[in-house]
């Protein structure tokens, strides 16, 4: 059998003939059970994981890769690194593409937080996705991690909750850089109403909507503008999600 780094220069050499970006060294363990239920939900609060379009290829960011909810539903490619410690426990030449959909908190329990503490880039992984690049009796591996495009089915969603004067909006399934960098929202009678991050990928708004049609404006982190027009008719309901036929390209 070939030495499990050959197999990790296969992949690092496929992307960078691709035009892909640096990639960097990490760490990665898994999480949610071996069918990878219990990862639905999350800290970006995209709840139903499938229903969202991200499916079970996910991950929970240490904090230094979450930024904040930021970087939600961005999309890594991620190889098991045999040249480093606990490299034995590769699948050599695999890689596997997940979303980020969750946090993963220091643990101040362990020392300097554990995995996920502060400065450590860590992806805690739905198992089956993690059972890609690792063996599962390792319990975490050496990775090498990109952040890539994201490819979707579909066009973006807009999950709406709040209240009779406060919106909350989740925005999910974008492709391109996966991730939203500002956020508008206009009724059928108003203008366009600036959006706020909430938490994760929802994003609010101090405004009386009920009743009016909604139409959104999203700029993702790779710098493109979409207005969604009428993404919501005028007798949307609280708990619905709307779903377009507009989709990022970066």
């Amino acid at each position: 059998m070939a030495p499990s780094w050959l197999g990790l220069w296969g992949v690092l050499a496929a992307c960078a003939a691709a035009g892909a970006a640096a990639w960097s060294p990490g760490t990665a363990t898994f999480y949610g059970g071996a069918d990878g239920s219990g990862t639905m939900g999350g800290a970006c609060g995209y709840g139903n994981l499938y229903n969202a379009g991200y499916g079970i290829n996910n991950a929970a960011l240490s904090t230094a890769l979450f930024n904040d909810g930021a970087s939600c539903g961005q999309c890594y490619t991620i190889a098991c690194d045999g040249s480093r410690p606990g490299g034995q426990y590769c699948k050599p030449g695999n890689s596997v593409t997940v979303t980020a959909t969750n946090l993963c908190p220091p643990n101040y329990a362990l020392p300097n937080g554990g995995w996920c503490g502060p400065g450590r880039p860590h992806f805690d992984m739905a198992q089956p996705a993690w059972e890609h690049i690792g063996i599962v009796q390792a319990g975490i591996i050496p990775v090498m991690y990109q952040q890539v495009k994201c490819s979707r089915s579909g066009g973006v969603r807009f999950g709406i909750a709040g209240s009779n004067y406060f919106l909350l909006v989740n925005i999910q399934n974008l492709g391109g850089s996966g991730s939203v960098a500002a956020a508008w929202v206009k009724g059928d009678k108003t203008g366009w109403i600036q959006m706020s991050r909430n938490w994760g990928a929802n994003w609010q708004a101090l405004a009386g909507l009920v009743g009016q049609g909604l139409s959104f404006a999203v700029t993702s982190t790779g710098g493109q503008y979409i207005q969604f027009l009428n993404a919501a008719p005028a007798w949307w309901q609280f708990g619905q999600t709307y779903t377009t036929y507009q989709q990022f390209v970066y």
